[in-house]
């Protein structure tokens, strides 16, 4: 089978083209916005029926969630246009559609861990324009599965742990959010994921998917400062209040993966394991 999968250069993208050499079955084209633009619409059909795709893995999105405050035109076409296009090419092909999403199309309000049932809400521009895009494939593509994840990191590209890596090496002292919970997500995890989920032929649906366990930022970030030997910086907890932001961000962002556990038989790695996983990678 032919795979598209967008989005190549950012940090999933990268761990699909990884992982792919694994899965020597698939024909897989990475595209970037170089390749394909995805706010192209005739473009987006053309290769799609010039490539005979019969899988489409959507890994493109605008992340930058404080600049998506006053860039909502173009954190629309990308989030939200976009994955309408794919959706429909796949749909006249009859290609199925994998379409990463976030967990920012929930409020944050909850207590308890969100399913993918759970009412949305976003609060933001960026989880406004990921939940339209969410609409916009399960409207015009019937083979579609979305999968939301949370706090994604890996050794590509520009993340948290990486950024945290850095401070804690230049800083005798950090400040980090601790009133804010969720679960780290390392993108090789969901990579593995995706595949299982092509080998078995992708059931449609929406779909939770993080590591295991709950976190702060601040715990978060004492786990990277220990797993990479840091110990000469100082971290210390802020209120989400000390840290103004353009955006607003979830106070707890905890996804409920029982669907996907059970659907595809898969067990989830626990959220420190992954960190040291990715971190020994960063370091190796």
């Amino acid at each position: 089978m032919n795979i598209l999968i967008t989005g190549a250069h950012g940090q999933l993208g990268n761990e699909m083209r990884r992982l792919s050499v694994r899965y020597p079955v698939y024909t897989c084209f990475f595209t970037d916005v170089q390749e394909l633009d995805i706010c192209d619409k005739e473009a987006v059909g053309k290769y799609i029926a010039d490539h005979d795709i019969g899988l489409i893995v959507n890994c493109a999105a605008y992340t930058a969630v404080d600049r998506a405050e006053e860039d909502q035109e173009l954190c629309d076409r990308i989030n939200h246009l976009a994955p309408g296009y794919l959706a429909e090419a796949a749909e006249r092909v009859g290609a199925s559609l994998i379409h990463v999403s976030t967990d920012y199309v929930f409020d944050g309000t909850a207590h308890i861990p969100y399913t993918e049932d759970s009412p949305t809400c976003p609060a933001s521009v960026y989880g406004a324009t990921k939940l339209a895009g969410e609409q916009a494939v399960r409207k015009n593509c019937k083979k579609a599965a979305i999968i939301r994840t949370s706090w994604l990191y890996s050794t590509f590209g520009n993340n948290f742990v990486k950024t945290m890596i850095r401070l804690g090496r230049e800083r005798d002292a950090l400040g980090v959010i601790f009133d804010q919970v969720g679960t780290p997500t390392y993108a090789a995890d969901l990579a593995q994921v995706i595949f299982v989920m092509m080998e078995k032929g992708g059931v449609p649906g929406i779909y939770h998917f993080s590591n295991e366990g709950v976190c702060s930022w601040y715990d978060f970030t004492k786990a990277i400062h220990r797993l990479s030997g840091i110990t000469s910086c100082k971290v210390s907890p802020l209120h989400t209040a000390d840290y103004p932001t353009l955006a607003a961000r979830p106070h707890y962002s905890v996804l409920d993966k029982t669907r996907i556990k059970k659907t595809y038989d898969i067990e989830i790695p626990y959220w420190q394991d992954s960190l040291a996983a990715c971190i020994h990678a960063l370091e190796s």
